[in-house]
């Protein structure tokens, strides 16, 4: 049996456990522990639970069908330090500062980048700095990406962080402020990281543990060699990717071959989909996989050849915001409180993620805060909102650099430079793929002009 086939045999016996502990869940106020494991330029369709029947996702197709699946979760921007910061802040780029790709290799044009986090990130209210202050036992493996992971506070007891341009063979990796060389494959390093984490917990100690993996981000040649294999016959037919766009930026090389780069690029994804279960497994036999909030998603996502781009919002020039790099996966697993094969269709985005989780913990954000997103959790439960309170914003909001996007169930509206332009509009029932800029059709002004309205309140509120 190979090593994937192991893995999955382990992650699929917790399908064949999940009745029984739904039934066994003690019925006590406990506060759970919190797995949340963060992907990087993994969009929402490149998953099997999202429809793609390609790239290979099982574990994360499972653990979406022993919890519930946000249909229509969004990133707050196409790219992926702003994105985790949102995250694990609850705030807007704008408001905590990473505004871009952090990177070394900062460039004076375009796709330029950001050296480094603001002084003031440092100050910043967390997900561990709220949970440590309620008790917990908070730590970090994998991608730091948010200013200097040799030292990154924010109550964190535990840390095994990697810098914004660590290498996925034997990287030089963080150990509680200890930086040193590691041998073997990051992604395997991290999952090893945090399975040993969980195994040091002790029992009615709660923890946050985050595992922030790079994949499948590039470089895409540094994968083990079988998750290639599994792929080196595939064609990507249903895909939907065009050929290299007039107006193709950043990523432009890869669709020099696209089929050729689709096929290194989901070789990541499957790469992080074996970990899942060596996670799941850990839970089990420290016996708390049923008091555990397992939420898996990504800091942003990838063209992947739709729309003749690849990469995120600097994929284009100018900047997009497409669905394909906006829209990402959000599944939240919680036995006995989150319904099983769930599905939700409500608009929610990364800066609701953190009012959630700490909703589940009984551990209010700061109010002064000023966060834009709220706590979706009444709805992971599967009840309804409450009467007298408000009802679910219909509305999503992203900013990248000079573009602003504002997106309902039905439209979409892209403004560039305060809506100087040149910008966008796409109507989902009429073009579900963004295939038509429909922004100069007076039939769709109204509508038009009242989601652009929105955008400018939001980003004075939220800046």
């Amino acid at each position: 049996m190979s090593n994937l086939s192991r893995r999955q045999f382990l992650w699929g016996s917790a399908m064949a456990g999940a009745a029984p502990a739904l039934a066994q869940r003690s019925q006590e106020s406990v506060a759970p522990n919190v797995v949340l494991i963060i992907a990087e330029e993994l969009s929402a369709w490149m998953c099997g639970c999202y429809g793609n029947r390609e790239i290979k996702t099982p574990n994360i197709d499972l653990l979406a069908r022993l919890g519930t699946r946000c249909q229509d979760a969004f990133a707050v921007t196409p790219a992926g330090s702003p994105g985790r910061a949102t995250l694990l802040t609850g705030r807007t780029p704008m408001q905590h500062g990473i505004e871009d790709f952090i990177t070394s290799d900062v460039v004076a044009g375009p796709p330029q980048g950001q050296a480094q986090a603001p002084a003031s990130f440092a100050k910043e209210v967390m997900l561990s700095d709220i949970l440590s202050g309620r008790g917990y036992n908070c730590a970090y493996a994998g991608l730091w990406d948010m200013g200097d992971h040799r030292q990154p506070g924010h109550g964190l007891t535990g840390t095994y962080t990697a810098g914004a341009d660590v290498s996925y063979r034997n990287p030089r990796i963080s150990r509680n402020g200890t930086e040193q060389a590691e041998e073997g494959y990051l992604t395997d390093l991290i999952t090893k990281s945090g399975v040993e984490y969980i195994g040091r917990q002790k029992p009615g100690e709660p923890f946050c543990l985050t595992l922030s993996y790079p994949n499948p981000r590039e470089p895409y040649d540094a994968h083990p060699e079988r998750y290639y294999e599994m792929y080196a016959g595939a064609r990507f037919e249903t895909i939907g990717w065009l050929p290299k766009a007039a107006n193709a930026l950043r990523g432009g090389e890869y669709l020099e071959d696209t089929v050729g780069s689709i096929r290194k690029f989901a070789a990541g994804v499957t790469a992080l989909d074996a970990q899942l279960p060596l996670l799941q497994k850990a839970l089990r036999e420290k016996k708390i996989w049923s008091d555990t909030i397992v939420v898996f998603t990504s800091a942003s996502g990838n063209c992947l050849g739709r729309h003749g781009l690849w990469g995120g919002g600097l994929a284009s020039d100018p900047i997009n915001m497409y669905d394909d790099a906006m829209r990402v996966p959000l599944i939240a697993s919680w036995p006995g409180e989150i319904p099983i094969e769930g599905n939700r269709p409500e608009l929610v985005s990364a800066y609701d993620v953190l009012p959630t989780i700490c909703e589940a913990c009984g551990a209010p954000p700061l109010a002064e805060r000023g966060l834009c997103g709220r706590s979706f959790l009444t709805q992971l439960l599967g009840n309804a909102i409450p009467k007298g309170e408000p009802a679910w914003p219909e509305v999503v909001f992203g900013q990248y650099r000079n573009t602003q996007m504002a997106r309902d169930n039905r439209y979409k509206v892209v403004l560039r430079d305060g809506g100087e332009g040149p910008n966008d509009f796409y109507s989902f029932s009429r073009d579900p793929r963004e295939l038509r800029n429909e922004y100069e059709n007076m039939n769709f002004v109204t509508v038009r002009d009242r989601l652009a309205g929105l955008i400018g309140p939001w980003a004075d509120q939220f800046s």
